[in-house]
């Protein structure tokens, strides 16, 4: 399985440049990677429910309750660190799909879910890093929006980015497309820092 070091070699192989051994060692490319890997890797993350990453849990309530508007709050899971929500649980609908496609009313702010719901249990996209867990489309997303992000810093041609933004855009539609052919699609919205940096 690929090791953060093959996906960026992959991403330097998309740009024609020297391949790393290791994130660390003295190299322009090992610098670039290292430093942006895992922002690429986490907003890929929240731009899509990858079925790879999605995780479900129940949150303790916070001691601590909203200063007003709603009862109850409790805190974003950590581990896994949770990139984003996808859907709380509505207990009172007697289906387990339908019960995700909840009306339950709740609101993220910062690193809180507010709710006047007693309990809650979320599905949520998680902050993978184990990169043996990613599927190979997902994986290959990562290294061309790696090889997009740094083409620049790399090679220093306009073209050459504007060749893996173009890249990168159609891996990524692909890959999310496969992806959700796999069990009941999710209707997510792809995050703007995607459409709009790539």
């Amino acid at each position: 399985m690929a090791s953060v070091v093959d996906i960026c070699n992959e991403a330097m192989d998309l740009l024609g440049a020297a391949t790393i051994a290791s994130l660390t060692e003295n190299s322009k490319e090992a610098r670039l990677c290292n430093r942006r890997f895992e922002t690429v890797r986490d907003t890929i993350i929240r731009s899509h429910p990858w079925n790879t990453c999605i995780r479900r849990t129940s949150l303790p309530q916070d001691t601590a309750t909203p200063a007003f508007g709603f009862s109850y709050q409790y805190t974003l899971p950590t581990d896994p660190y949770c990139e984003r929500v996808l859907s709380f649980w509505d207990s009172n609908v007697d289906s387990e799909i339908a019960a995700y496609d909840s009306r339950v009313m709740f609101k993220i702010e910062g690193r809180k879910i507010l709710t006047n719901e007693a309990t809650c249990k979320i599905t949520y996209l998680a902050r993978i890093t184990d990169t043996e867990q990613y599927d190979s489309l997902l994986r290959s997303s990562i290294a061309h929006g790696l090889a997009a992000d740094t083409a620049y810093a790399i090679t220093g041609s306009t073209t050459v980015m504007q060749t893996m933004q173009t890249m990168f855009k159609e891996r990524l539609r692909e890959a999310r497309s496969i992806d959700a052919m796999e069990g009941m699609p999710e209707k997510m919205i792809a995050d703007d820092f995607v459409n709009i940096r790539f």
